[in-house]
């Protein structure tokens, strides 16, 4: 075996992949991310010792949010990177050690803590240690199950609160959090019980991440609204964003303004083309393509250069190589890495003047996608939406939120929707909405039968607006609402967001078109009894289900 690694939906054959991810990343690269988290580990085991002295340092938070974020599904390919990372963790972990034995912290209690005690001498050393530390390190399979939960669930929250982070909006509670977490996953004395309720407190913070989020994307951009966006194509060179990051498309906008280049939004970029802040630039284009998994096409067709500013990287193909820019904690070997300066800014003249030597997009489509439907703007639509359900020309919310991927039996997305009747509407977040964003499905009374929030970090919109239609309603329970879960997964950001709908209280959710491997068949059985979790089946038989027929 010369890997481990299940934490993503495609893993080969919903087990594991033992010789090379199916993302693309290669086993050297595997194991050296595992070796990353053990540091992490390591790190926060110290720091909260180093809290309880009054020593943290805001540098030590936003490299265990960047550590934790560069080991998400299709972010980071590059073994440099981690290499790098992993020495930098040790250095860091070495001062936390020297500044707690000078505040008073016996140093002799280091070393009965493998995951701060460590050493190498060689990268040939990290390299074999990294083989020991990773996910099947932890024998009992339970146990194993539990802590990759909240591990994945911490990975996802790293990601949503390094973009607040990135917009000055911080929240030492959650780092906290992280760090205690990240801590007990290192502690052999914890029960399942014990653990089980880390998997719901990880959620609980999971709620508070996504909700500084929005307010750092809403407070620095505006709320989204309604937006058509045009899918076609302008007759200037341009450069494709794709990824979450908007202060990137922020300051990509700022730099290409007047310089006969037009930005596109590509995959979870798409959202960005409904917050007000960004419609000023007369250059942002519209969006082009669909989601991650067909950038091998549509970053070929698109001609200009690409920036990757976060996940949803495949590894691309020699015809667009040398297109294709990174930023931020994303990599791949060879790649052009832009490089954040120490005032926060990013120098993007190099993608620009390639830009200029493009040839313009060829269009792949053309027409218009509608979205905007975030809690603020749903709100302000409150009246007519209880109208059209208490009238019946609304009979049920399906919220089909989530990640899209490549798998063939994902098109069971597209047909569900097709299939949903008439008087539904679908609530949707994130790549998932791809699989039927540009279907005819038509609107009621006005209100469109797809309402995009977002990325998805906007899943908290639509948990938002669930709970504004409970008080609406005068209900006491948000399961009591005509809302049905039918949720599609990828990797780890998706695993926060179905943990933040746990501890809201959201019950008999579908999860697909796998469930996760990571869950061993105890920790599964227990989300089932206790939550109502479900696979996936097929559309006829989920619909009776889920229309109580």
């Amino acid at each position: 075996m010369n890997m481990f690694c299940f934490q993503c939906q495609e893993t080969l054959g919903n087990k594991g992949c033992t010789k090379i991810g199916v993302c693309g990343k290669p086993p050297l690269v595997a194991n050296l991310q595992d070796l990353l988290i053990y540091s992490l580990k390591g790190i926060s085991w110290l720091n909260l010792k180093a809290r309880e002295k009054g020593i943290n340092e805001e540098s030590t938070d936003r490299f265990l949010l960047e550590g934790l974020f560069s080991t998400v599904t299709n972010v980071n390919f590059d073994q440099e990177f981690f290499l790098i990372r992993i020495k930098e963790a040790a250095n860091l972990r070495e001062n936390l050690k020297s500044r707690l034995q000078q505040a008073g912290f016996p140093a002799k209690e280091f070393s009965h803590q493998p995951a701060v005690s460590w050493t190498y001498q060689s990268d040939e050393d990290l390299i074999n240690l990294s083989t020991t530390v990773g996910v099947l390190s932890t024998k009992d399979e339970d146990m194993r199950a539990l802590r990759e939960l909240v591990t994945y669930g911490l990975k996802g929250m790293a990601a949503y609160a390094y973009h607040a982070y990135q917009l000055g909006f911080k929240d030492d509670g959650i780092y906290h959090f992280m760090e205690k977490a990240l801590a007990s996953t290192l502690d052999d004395s914890l029960s399942v019980d014990q653990l089980t309720a880390l998997v719901l407190e990880t959620g609980k913070y999971g709620v508070e991440t996504m909700a500084l989020l929005d307010k750092a994307n809403t407070s620095t951009y505006g709320h989204p609204e309604i937006t058509r966006v045009d899918i076609g194509v302008r007759n200037n060179p341009g450069i494709l964003i794709s990824g979450h990051d908007l202060k990137d498309l922020e300051q990509l906008l700022e730099q290409t303004a007047g310089t006969g280049v037009d930005v596109y939004t590509h995959g979870e970029m798409l959202p960005a083309q409904y917050y007000p802040a960004f419609k000023k630039y007369p250059h942002f284009a519209g969006n082009y393509g669909n989601s991650w998994w067909l950038q091998y096409k549509e970053f070929e067709s698109f001609n200009g250069p690409i920036l990757m500013t976060t996940n949803c990287l495949i590894p691309p193909r020699d015809s667009y190589r040398d297109r294709v820019y990174t930023t931020g904690v994303v990599g791949y070997p060879g790649l052009k890495h832009i490089p954040e300066g120490p005032d926060g800014r990013k120098d993007f003249s190099e993608i620009i003047e390639h830009a200029k030597r493009c040839q313009p997009p060829l269009q792949i489509e053309n027409g218009e996608i509608i979205g905007g439907f975030a809690h603020h703007q749903v709100v302000q639509l409150a009246d007519k939406v209880v109208e059209a359900v208490k009238s019946g020309a609304i009979k049920r919310f399906f919220v089909m939120a989530g990640c899209d991927g490549r798998m063939k039996s994902r098109e069971y997305y597209t047909e569900f929707a097709k299939a949903l009747p008439k008087d539904t509407v679908i609530l949707t977040a994130g790549c998932a909405k791809y699989r039927y964003n540009k279907l005819p499905l038509g609107e009621i009374n006005g209100i469109p039968r797809v309402l995009d929030a977002g990325q998805c970090n906007d899943s908290y919109s639509l948990a938002v607006i669930a709970l504004k239609l409970k008080e609406v309603f005068g209900l006491d329970d948000v399961n009591k609402l005509p809302i049905s879960y039918n949720i599609a997964w990828y990797e780890q950001k998706a695993v926060i967001v179905l943990l933040a709908l746990l501890y809201l209280g959201v019950k008999n959710i579908h999860l697909g078109p796998t469930l996760p491997a990571f869950l061993s068949p105890n920790v599964a059985k227990v989300l089932v009894e206790k939550f109502g979790i479900a696979g996936v089946g097929t559309v006829e038989s989920d619909l009776k289900i889920f229309l109580g027929e």
